[in-house]
Parts: C-alpha cells; structure tokens; sequence
C-alpha cells in the first residue's frame, strides 16, 4: 500500500532500462519505496540497473521481459504478481524507431507499432487486471506530446504513442471505482540517451524532471500530467492550427 506521502511500497518497471522509469524508481525509492521489480529483456544493463537500485537500500529483481512477445506477457507478469500485491506499474517501454528509414521499410514500422501500442495494450491489460484483483495500485502510462497531433518528422512514433494514449485513457475510465488508478504523463521532448544525436525540440525535459512529475502526480491521483505543465497550453492551440499552416511549422 502506499505510505503517508502516497509513494508505494512496491513498484513494477515495464521497461527495466529506461531512463525514466529508473529515474522514478531512485525518486520512489527515497520516499520509501522498499521493493522494485525491473522488467525487461536480459542484458548486462538490466543487471546493472537493477544493481544500481540495490545500492540505495531497495530489494530488487529483474523479470525476463519482451514486450513483443505478447503470448508470454499473462504468465510472466503473473508471477510477479503471485509474488505480493504490487502497488504501482509504470509502463516505460518504447521505441522511436527510424522515421526516414521506417517509412520505407514497413516490418521496421510495424516494430515500432507493435513495440509501443500492441504491446502496451498486451501488458497493460494483464497489469490491470491484476491490480484490479487486489483492489488497489495505479498504472502510470508513459505517452508523449508526440501523440497530441501527427508531424512530418516522427508520424510512426507519434501514431503509436496516440494509440496507447487513447488506449490508456479509456483504460482509466473503465478502471474508475474500482480502486485501480490509472496516470498518463504526456512529456516532451526529454534528454536522454535515446535521444542523443536528434535536434533538441522547445521546452526539453530530463528524465528527473517526468520522474519528480510523476511523484507529484501520484500525490494528487492526476488522470493526466504533463512535462513540463506548460505543454498542456502549447498543444491546445497546436491541435487547432490549420494543416496547410501546421505543415509548413518548424515541428
């Protein structure tokens, strides 16, 4: 369950190795998070990562983890489950993929479709239906602004992060009252290793910086957080302007 300062006791990374998802789990942890489960595909920087954990105090394991591999997703999050109640899942994994080669080779596209919605719609299911058994936990969703409104420059990504935002939101809805909370955080562009080498877009954000909105999010059971806040405004008016004039925008 979650302490006074609504940080959970336990919580279960899907995408073991992402920046922010081990950005949160460092913040959790100081606010006392005692058990973290990283799951991802086996790789010395799963272990690493999860060593990393280990040495601010936390009780840490990895769990075998593709979220391609839809077909084994119920037994092998199951198990995690089956181990104790689990009070919070932060689904963190995703691909941005290629745009300039994806749109020419299809499989490479389909990857990426298949990466950040199919298999978030797979896992988050599963994790939901588990958190719904237990009668309490929230799932927290990473989306992206990219979703908000299709570019020229990443509409594969941006498509899929649509889809799993929409997926999401309706999940919440569903899940409502029944002790199950569910949180999407929509940030910008963040600065990480997965975006190192791509031209840096406006109001750019760090890994500790969704980590710290997250958190409060939490606090305040938020359905919807942004990062930063002031994107909520900027992509409100960018939904409403014209497609001959958003095409010939710098975005």
């Amino acid at each position: 369950m979650k302490d006074a300062f609504g940080a959970p006791q336990s919580l279960l990374v899907l995408g073991g190795t992402s920046e922010i998802g081990l950005a949160t789990a460092r913040r959790l942890i100081a606010r006392r998070t005692r058990t973290v489960r990283l799951a991802g595909r086996p790789s010395p920087a799963l272990t690493a990562a999860a060593d990393s954990l280990r040495g601010l105090g936390a009780d840490v394991c990895t769990v075998p983890f593709d979220a391609l591999d839809t077909a084994s997703h119920e037994e092998r999050l199951g198990k995690v489950f089956a181990e104790g109640d689990v009070d919070m899942v932060l689904l963190a994994f995703g691909v941005f993929g290629d745009q300039a080669r994806d749109e020419s080779d299809p499989a490479a596209a389909v990857r990426v479709a298949q990466t950040n919605y199919t298999g978030a719609v797979s896992a988050g299911l599963v994790c939901a239906g588990a958190l719904q058994a237990q009668g309490h936990g929230s799932l927290v969703v990473l989306s992206s602004v990219a979703g908000e409104r299709a570019r020229r420059a990443d509409f594969i990504y941006g498509s899929s992060k649509a889809g799993l935002d929409a997926f999401a939101q309706g999940l919440g809805d569903a899940l409502h009252g029944t002790g199950v909370h569910v949180m999407v955080v929509r940030p910008g562009f963040v600065r990480s290793k997965a975006t190192a080498g791509l031209a840096e877009a406006p109001l750019a954000t760090t890994p500790e910086a969704v980590a710290g909105a997250i958190e409060l999010g939490l606090r305040r059971r938020s359905e919807t957080v942004w990062v930063p806040g002031s994107l909520r405004m900027v992509m409100a008016a960018v939904r409403h302007v014209p497609r001959p004039l958003f095409r010939r925008l710098p975005v």
